[in-house]
């Protein structure tokens, strides 16, 4: 995967720089793993708006994904490597040895006509889903579950990836794309390597028209508005619009919204306090600093 440059022959050429697609080797997706997928624009069941600047964009159907891996103990061949418009990785589509096809998240550097599988005993190799027991200590890993057997929930945008720090008991470490170490059971399982297309954060529309081709609408400032719609608004000429906070009043720009009482906050394993600490500890693969042990210790309690 690569990112193309465009000469400016046009102001939407000028500073246009996408991927260059050269993984991609089939066009047309399997029918059989397409669904409708209607478009909310942003608003709920009852037509208010939730989310702001989504709307338009491209008609698009859904691709199935097999977030499971629960086909176990049945070898997979990769047919197809594809662009999905839902989402910023690509995808494969492969076939298993009783002629089943699903859509899994490419990892990068899967090849086509490369076999694949899932389930325990399997190999820790390139693209193998497999219990986080069964995986070597510092290996990199996305598509991670959660919970046993509910689908792969973190580490599953392009380019993204979580590193296996260390394994306590029935408790596994990892060390995720934002810098936060956690914790969850050895028994859920994960995909060996990294996800595809790692360069998707270089690229750039280059135009605003691009953008609404994906459903992005215009995004503007807080300060720019009056004070009935945004508390960052109103003041005569261009006012700083004080504290930052969002629309609904909240501080932004640090500010830590994740309540004490959730499951997530108590699987997470503290790092060394203080505003100026270093963010990490290395090297990982010998285990964890005193202060993340301590956490990890009220945890299993």
């Amino acid at each position: 995967m690569a990112i193309r440059k465009y000469k400016p022959t046009t102001p939407g050429q000028r500073n246009k720089a996408i991927s260059s697609f050269d993984e991609i080797t089939c066009k047309k997706p399997h029918k059989a793993l397409l669904e409708p997928l209607k478009s909310s624009g942003g608003r709920n069941n009852t037509g208010q708006m939730t989310i702001r600047y989504i709307g338009g964009g491209h008609k698009r159907m859904y691709r199935i994904i097999d977030f499971l891996r629960d086909k176990d103990n049945c070898a997979a061949k990769v047919l197809t490597i594809e662009y999905d418009p839902n989402r910023s990785a690509r995808i494969a589509l492969v076939e298993y040895a009783d002629g089943e096809k699903r859509y899994i998240i490419a990892p990068n550097g899967l090849k086509v006509g490369q076999e694949i599988a899932s389930g325990s005993g399997v190999a820790p190799e390139l693209g193998n889903a497999l219990p986080l027991s069964e995986i070597p200590v510092g290996t990199l890993v996305h598509n991670i579950e959660l919970r046993p057997g509910q689908g792969a929930a973190m580490a599953r945008s392009a380019g993204t990836f979580a590193q296996l720090a260390a394994r306590e008991g029935k408790y596994a470490i990892l060390r995720l794309p934002s810098g936060e170490t956690r914790m969850v059971l050895v028994s859920c399982r994960a995909t060996v390597g990294t996800v595809s297309n790692p360069e998707h954060n270089l690229e750039s529309s280059g135009k605003a028209g691009r953008s609404r081709w994906l459903g992005r609408r215009p995004h503007n400032r807080g300060v720019v508005m009056n004070p009935v719609d945004h508390p960052m608004g109103g003041g005569e000429g261009r006012a700083s619009g004080g504290h930052p906070r969002s629309r609904k009043g909240l501080p932004a720009k640090g500010y830590k919204t994740r309540e004490h009482s959730q499951l997530s906050r108590k699987a997470q394993v503290p790092l060394h306090q203080g505003r100026y600490a270093p963010r990490s500890h290395e090297p990982l693969q010998e285990g964890l600093c005193d202060t993340c042990r301590r956490g990890q210790d009220r945890f299993l309690q």
